[in-house]
């Protein structure tokens, strides 16, 4: 009786064994080949592949006949501040806020009197953004070819592409917003205009925690001295939902032949060690504390 049932249960697990032999292997997870690879599609979309037109480094794209500009940004540049430390910011004049500016202003003058920081969120390692980025510490690397213009900020690292290859702005119902925003720019005689929207408005302030909302756009126009070693750059910013009209505000950027960007990284587990943060705050008063 015992051989019949071992007879028979081995059987079954033959069976079995058959039965998943013969079937069907399952279907790969979604973007993925049977073989473990990429899709064709899905390669696409991690390579962030455009829908009909070229990268700016494409060499088709390159060599596409233009005419030549009226000048090369490329170099490294940091903002004039000889007449003041103070011309890193972008006001006074100020547009005439709404309400939340109109706080900002308040509690901001409110905190200097204090001695204590106001929305210093770049402290806390969130990215300066446009327009801050442009006046921050340390100089700025710019890089022109003849489709786009790198500009590379020795403040944090952060990047920020102008795109001059006639391309038009990504769907707004599928863009994705960031600090530095999207910027496409043309030659104007002898100005480059540049315009930007789409930029992240979460934790992102303009001089002393002014805010931005989604709506926030500016539009640049460059221009370079005859003997190239000064860069005028006069800013409009709009936000419709933060301030009537236009917030304008001009910039000069000298040249710094003898300068190199370095590279920068905010790391939070040394904010005790910057006043601008909570971390820090307290960290100046444990120590006076004795603690």
């Amino acid at each position: 009786m015992k051989i019949r049932i071992l007879l028979a249960a081995t059987a079954v697990t033959w069976a079995a064994v058959a039965t998943a032999q013969n079937a069907a292997p399952a279907a790969p997870p979604a973007g993925r080949t049977p073989g473990g690879g990429l899709t064709q599609e899905r390669q696409d979309e991690l390579a962030q592949k455009h829908d009909g037109y070229y990268g700016a480094l494409a060499p088709q794209n390159l060599k596409k006949p233009r005419p030549k500009p009226p000048f090369d940004l490329t170099g490294t540049w940091f903002v004039d501040l000889r007449r003041s430390f103070a011309d890193f910011r972008f006001g006074p004049p100020y547009p005439e806020f709404f309400e939340p500016g109109q706080t900002a202003l308040r509690e901001a003058e409110e905190a200097r009197k204090k001695g204590v920081p106001y929305r210093d969120v770049i402290g806390r390692c969130f990215p300066a953004g446009m327009p801050m980025i442009m006046t921050r510490v340390w100089p700025t690397s710019m890089v022109q070819l003849p489709t786009v213009v790198y500009q590379l900020f020795g403040f944090t690292s952060s990047m920020r592409f102008i795109y001059l290859d006639g391309r038009k702005f990504t769907d707004p119902d599928t863009v994705s917003y960031t600090y530095n925003g999207e910027s496409i720019g043309h030659w104007e005689g002898n100005a480059l205009v540049v315009h930007t929207k789409y930029i992240e408005p979460k934790e992102h302030y303009i001089d002393s925690g002014i805010p931005i909302s989604d709506a926030f756009e500016i539009t640049e126009r460059y221009t370079l001295s005859k003997d190239g070693m000064t860069l005028h750059v006069d800013y409009t910013m709009t936000d419709p939902k933060m301030w009537k009209g236009e917030w304008k505000s001009s910039k000069n950027f000298l040249r710094q032949d003898y300068s190199d960007i370095p590279e920068a990284e905010c790391l939070p587990n040394l904010n005790e060690n910057l006043p601008s943060t909570p971390e820090g705050q307290k960290a100046i008063s444990d120590r006076a504390a004795g603690k």
